[in-house]
């Protein structure tokens, strides 16, 4: 008989296919294990009518997946890294992480516009985004919107909303890049830790060797920099906190974006070293951008 491997996803489109992403690989290189993917709404998912700061945060997107996989009912979860929690179940580690998609954040005109409208604001929910956006957009609105990529396009399309702000890498594995209006350069707004990475979680102690051909290296050395960054300067869902890591080689840049609620400033800053000591840079930048916003005193932002 063959060994049979269930793959956990939420049931939203592009979780399935970059869950099908996944399972191809597994089936490509190991052709001897059989594969099933198990779908479930989260929480997340579910409650809609309020922004994530509100409900619980990161933590409701993986929460029936993590039941599931320590239920036996899966043997590995699928997730977006930029969507999960920076404090994870010892026993449910992240075992691998994915090639990294395109990392930025895009603007989403409506279908057959080449610019937002500003009468509308931009439908945005993330802090992080919103406090980057207000520099280049100083006369724009922005209003929270909520549910999966294809619900966001609806909205947009239906006049709800001016412009979208979205993950370039969701459009591109939904196959809809030519939705993209516009690509926001890390160099403007510094992206959410681990965007555009996948991460794969299991259960402590398995052998999961079988994803080792599908797993990225460096993608590894960029997810602990970034999430490194997040942790120290304990980072929830709704912080306006931004991580991006580049990699040349056996050398890593981190771009670190950092705002202090007690005093209302915010600032950004980068560091770079080798890429053996991922962590120990992510933790160093964050120490020295909160030491910095500590310095400039209290002002308005």
């Amino acid at each position: 008989m063959k060994r049979k491997i269930k793959i956990g996803s939420r049931e939203s489109k592009l979780a399935v296919i970059q869950s099908e992403m996944v399972r191809k690989a597994i089936n490509q290189y190991h052709p001897e294990i059989e594969t099933e993917l198990i779908t479930m709404k989260t929480t997340g998912d579910l409650i809609l009518d309020r922004t994530l700061d509100k409900i619980g945060g990161k933590g409701l997107f993986v929460k029936e997946l993590d039941r599931a996989l320590l239920d036996h009912r899966s043997d590995l979860s699928v997730h977006s890294l930029k969507d999960m929690p920076m404090e994870i179940q010892m026993e449910l580690p992240i075992i691998g992480f994915s090639k990294r998609e395109d990392p930025r954040d895009v603007l989403v005109f409506r279908k057959g516009e080449r610019e937002r409208d500003k009468n509308l604001p931009i439908g945005c929910s993330s802090q992080r985004r919103i406090l980057q956006l207000k520099e280049i957009f100083p006369d724009a609105q922005f209003q929270a919107v909520r549910g999966n990529v294809l619900t966001r396009l609806q909205k947009l399309d239906n006049g709800e909303y001016g412009a979208l702000v979205l993950a370039a890498a969701g459009l591109k594995r939904l196959g809809m890049e030519e939705r993209i209006g516009r690509y926001l350069e890390p160099e403007e707004v510094i992206p959410a830790a681990g965007q555009g990475i996948l991460a794969i979680q299991g259960r402590i102690g398995e052998d999961y060797s079988y994803l080792n051909e599908f797993c990225d290296k460096n993608a590894e050395y960029a997810a602990l920099c970034e999430r490194a960054f997040v942790r120290t300067l304990d980072g929830g869902c709704s912080s306006p906190i931004a991580a991006y890591a580049v990699i040349d080689g056996e050398t890593m840049t981190l771009m670190g974006l950092y705002y202090d609620e007690a005093t209302g400033n915010h600032t950004k800053g980068t560091l770079t070293g080798k890429c053996s000591q991922a962590e120990e840079i992510g933790c160093r930048l964050a120490e020295k951008l909160k030491e910095e916003c500590k310095k400039e005193g209290r002002k308005d932002v």
